[in-house]
């Protein structure tokens, strides 16, 4: 099993998409926050190539360094979603590998793995230094992939965005889909998603007929 972290675990996307925000507006550049929130979930430096097509490597570093700066700020009003912790446990207690799939700046992770306190629950786990390129290219989950000595055939993504859909899709990964993030059903499964639930919780309570009991051999 391999799971995105931001939005999908951990309720941060709407704090990333303000921290971008502010990053912006501190270069007098004056972008929606509605159009960079349906980037989260790319790389930072996608995200930027996105939105600001014309940005030079040195404007990209430091709005980069920007968003970092006013993110950390937030890290004490971070939460887990309910029951994100459970539903990694019980993964793991389904004799399944669990990889924490990011590609966020390692100290930030390194704060959503303490808020998840999921223990030896957590297999393996990558951050933005684990690969070349960031999603929707699929280099984290192949990252993530190596680091449980597994296959791409072997694994279920779960994820919130767009972006972790099509980072999946494009190495034959089924995607689990979460809506907590803040992107519809509709255009995640429009991007490929095989199932779409609420939230951890949701996944949760219907795990046994979702892809990942499929995995265990528990699928009705």
């Amino acid at each position: 099993m391999l799971f995105d972290v931001d939005g999908t675990l951990v309720d941060s996307s709407y704090f990333h998409a303000f921290a971008w925000w502010q990053a912006f507006r501190r270069e007098g550049l004056d972008i929606q926050l509605s159009d960079i929130h349906r980037c989260v979930g790319m790389g930072g430096d996608k995200l930027i190539q996105h939105l600001v097509p014309d940005c030079t490597e040195e404007l990209q570093e430091d709005l980069k360094s920007a968003h970092g700066a006013v993110f950390s700020t937030f890290w004490p009003s971070l939460r887990t979603f309910d029951a994100a912790r459970d539903l990694l446990a019980a993964c793991s207690d389904a004799g399944l590998a669990v990889g924490l799939a990011s590609s966020a700046q390692e100290r930030d992770l390194e704060v959503s793995r303490r808020l998840l306190d999921a223990g030896s629950a957590i297999d393996a786990w990558t951050s933005s230094n684990d690969a070349k390129e960031s999603k929707p290219a699929p280099d984290i989950l192949l990252a993530c992939i190596q680091k449980l000595e597994l296959q791409p055939e072997d694994v279920v993504f779960v994820g919130d965005a767009v972006w972790d859909v099509k980072a999946a899709s494009s190495i034959g990964v089924p995607a689990i889909a979460l809506t907590c993030g803040g992107i519809s059903e509709g255009e995640l499964r429009d991007a490929g998603a095989a199932e779409v639930y609420d939230n951890p919780r949701h996944l949760l309570e219907n795990l046994e007929n979702s892809a990942i009991g499929r995995l265990t051999g528990q699928a009705g």
